[in-house]
Formats: C-alpha cells, structure tokens, sequence
C-alpha cells in the first residue's frame, strides 16, 4: 500500500475538471468500516487499519452478515458515503479534512482514505472493497484535490471559506431531516398506542342508558313502585306536581267524589225522598244518642 495522491503538473487525470467541479463523480464499493487512527497520515497508519477492519468483517461474515454496499459520490468538496437505494447519506467526508488516501498494492481490491471527524475531531480511516475501481478510485479523489487546490490559489483562500460555510449548512440540514424523520416516527407510534388504548378501554357490550319510555301521550306510565321524578316529558314541559295525600279528594272512577246522602242539601232531593232521608236521619241520632 504505497500510493498517496500528489500534485503533479503532468499528471494526466482520468476526469475532466468540470466533472468534479460542477458534478461528481459515482462509484459502487463495499464499505468495510471506519476505525480510528493515532496519525493523519501514513502507510503502516493505513495498514494497521485494514487489518484491523478486515478481521472484524471476518467475523461478522462467519456469522452471516454481507458487507453492506455503498455509493461515493467524488466531487472537488469531498466524499459522501451514500446508501445505494435511499440514497440517504451515511458520511460526508469534507475535502479539507482528508489528509491521506491509499489502494492496497497486495489487495488491489482495497482502498483507503483518513479523513478528520468534525464533531470529536478523531482521525477516522475508511475503509473500503472494489473489485475492479479501487485505483481508480484512489486517482479520482487525487484529481479532486489538484482541482481544489488550483481553485484555492486562484480564489485566494475564498473559496475554502465559502465551502465551510456551505459544508456546515449541509451538515446542519442533514441532522435536521434525520430529527424530523424520528420525529414522525415517534408521533407515528404514538398515534397508533392511542388508538389500541381507546380500544381496550371501552368494554364490549356497554350500552347507553335509555330514557324510560312513554305512551302515546308522552306520559310516563305509572308504576306504584317508582319515585316521582322531576325529569321533564320530551316536550320540554314539566309534569304537573303530584297533590299530597292529606289533601287529596277521593274520586271514582268517572271523577266523580263519592255519592253520601247524609252530606247532600234539602234542596236536592224531591220532598217524599227528603223526608224519608229526614226519619233516617233522625233515627240513626237516637241510635247513637242511647248508645
């Protein structure tokens, strides 16, 4: 593993700057991992790491686990680490940061980049598995850096500010997206707790209490045991209040008050009833009178 990109001014490069500056360009590889490292640069530094990677894909792989697949996109910004289908970016390894970069002369199939993380500020080497584009693409990421660093002389130092500022932008609005995305999924199973509780909640079979009901005039039949209630008819009308029994009036059936001939006026009756009902009268007085 002896390759490290260098700024020749004869060197041919494989790309046209514009590829790499307006665009970028895709490669297919299997991402062995990242691991970090003591040193920026440096072959053993490299080695060491692929060596280390290697074991450890080793034994995932004796457990059953592929190498995951993965897209570089190459560009005079830096390397993103794309998952091939979503293309949802794993790592986005800025330009300025990548201090070394190598392919395996033992292993054409391995290459290599060490890149300085922004957030813990660790040397991380990334290591990955092309069958056929491992040199290749160890040249591309070259090219990149000859066409950044041409456009740092002419810009002045500019442009690489600008690009921090743009890297920094990007990477904010990543972590935002992936915030939002857990976000809909927490409020997602949120939803879905709510309605299973609400369903095991409500006990199968309750029914609503029904309003007793009424015959055709809107009464409430009568019945000897019930309490007298105040609950208004479905007219919106109160029934009328229910006479005490100490004052109540004993009617037949017709409402009529009971006939008692004792109680009725002389005028009422004609003269040979009245003076019959008069001797009876008189009679039951010294009846009661001698008892």
């Amino acid at each position: 593993m002896n390759r490290a990109f260098s700024r020749k001014k004869d060197k041919t490069w494989m790309h046209t700057p514009e590829a790499l500056s307006k665009h970028y360009i895709p490669y297919n590889a299997k991402f062995l991992g990242s691991t970090e490292v003591e040193q920026p640069k440096g072959t053993e530094v490299v080695r060491d790491a692929v060596r280390k990677l290697k074991f450890a894909r080793h034994i995932k792989k004796s457990e059953g686990q592929k190498i995951p697949k993965v897209e570089l996109q190459i560009s005079i910004y830096g390397v993103k680490i794309l998952e091939p289908k979503t293309k949802e970016v794993q790592h986005n390894c800025q330009l300025h940061r990548i201090s070394f970069c190598a392919d395996d002369k033992t292993d054409k199939r391995i290459f290599t980049f060490i890149c300085k993380d922004s957030e813990s500020n660790k040397h991380l080497c990334y290591v990955f598995d092309s069958e056929k584009c491992a040199e290749e693409i160890t040249l591309t990421i070259g090219q990149a850096f000859d066409l950044a660093y041409r456009k740092f002389l002419e810009s002045g130092g500019k442009d690489v500010e600008t690009r921090k500022q743009i890297a920094g932008l990007q990477k904010r609005i990543q972590d935002l997206e992936t915030e939002n995305m857990e976000l809909k999924n927490k409020v997602q199973d949120l939803e879905s707790q709510l309605r299973t509780t609400q369903v095991s909640t409500s006990p199968a079979g309750t029914r609503t209490p029904k309003s007793p009901s009424t015959d055709i005039f809107d009464m409430v039949p009568f019945s000897p045991v019930s309490h007298v209630s105040s609950t208004p008819t479905r007219n919106g009308t109160q029934p009328p209040p229910v006479p005490s029994r100490a004052t109540e009036i004993k009617r037949d059936l017709f409402g009529a008050e009971p006939f008692d001939p004792f109680n009725c006026g002389a005028g009422d009756f004609p003269p040979d009833i009245q003076s019959k009902l008069d001797e009876m009268q008189r009679q039951r007085w010294r009846g009661s009178k001698w008892d």
